[in-house]
């Protein structure tokens, strides 16, 4: 285990009037994080867990899953500078883990808001899918395979957005952060999650309608946010060329999105 960097102190005593004579004791080794001399190492082994659980609620020990998931999304929405622009290295899975969820549960209930709405601007054909067997079926095989297939969609066009991102801080000198842009694309799965209508709902509920409200309004400024965040913080880009970065990931992550949704379309259409 690599050892917590350490600071060889002088330790002088208080010298009290009675005191005759000036006199050292040796250099005690104190831990430059913590400040005791027993330290066994503050600093982890493996740089890739350094920080992750202080700052990814989602990657924590104890407490719900669930609970831990809304953390997690309202740190990348609410708190998007401070989580991106600390954004620790770290294991890619939990990340997957959680972006697939987000996705799952910000899909699924989009989907649930607006059938009810398209089934009154198009009251036929509801009346049609409800009244024939092979419709109804047809629609619920349309449900069960169309909402994870976006919801996976979506996943890859966040991590696209962070392999983007990681392309153009290099663009302008910076150090290669793949894993930790990548780990950027999955949590930023957050952001639809919040912004959605279940997110919607959790905060009316657990926040009230006020804090609801401001979330809603970040929805449009919250990826810029992050995306500065990330390249001034973690690629540590002045102004100027976090900028141009951020242009140049913008750039290549619409243009995948707009070719893989293409070939989602294809696929869906051809199952």
């Amino acid at each position: 285990m690599a050892k917590t960097p350490m600071s060889a102190q002088r330790v002088r005593p208080r010298a009290d009037s009675s005191d005759t004579d000036a006199f050292e004791v040796p250099a005690a080794v104190l831990c430059t994080i913590c400040g005791q001399s027993d330290c066994s190492g503050c600093t982890p082994a493996d740089e890739t867990a350094s920080g992750v659980m202080a700052i990814v609620p989602w990657e924590r020990p104890g407490g719900t899953s669930w609970s831990r998931l809304w953390g997690t999304a309202l740190a990348t929405t609410q708190g998007a500078d401070a989580f991106f622009s600390a954004l620790p290295d770290g294991a890619l899975p939990p990340a997957v883990r959680f972006a697939i969820l987000a996705e799952m549960l910000a899909v699924g209930s989009m989907v649930a808001m607006l059938l009810p709405l398209a089934a009154l601007a198009l009251p036929n054909l509801a009346l049609q899918v409800i009244g024939d067997p092979e419709m109804r079926v047809r629609a619920i095989e349309w449900f069960v395979i169309g909402v994870p297939a976006l919801a996976l969609w979506m996943v890859l066009a966040h991590a696209s957005h962070g392999a983007a991102l990681d392309a153009g801080a290099r663009k302008q000198g910076a150090r290669p952060q793949r894993r930790r842009a990548l780990r950027f694309g999955l949590y930023s799965c957050g952001w639809d999650l919040m912004t959605g209508p279940l997110g919607a709902i959790w905060m009316l509920g657990s926040r009230g309608a006020k804090a609801a409200a401001e979330v809603l309004a970040l929805s449009m400024r919250v990826p810029g946010r992050a995306s500065d965040a990330l390249l001034k913080g973690v690629y540590g880009l002045p102004e100027d060329a976090a900028a141009r970065a951020r242009r140049t990931g913008t750039v290549v992550a619409v243009i995948s999105a707009i070719v893989s949704a293409f070939g989602l379309l294809m696929a869906i259409a051809l199952a």
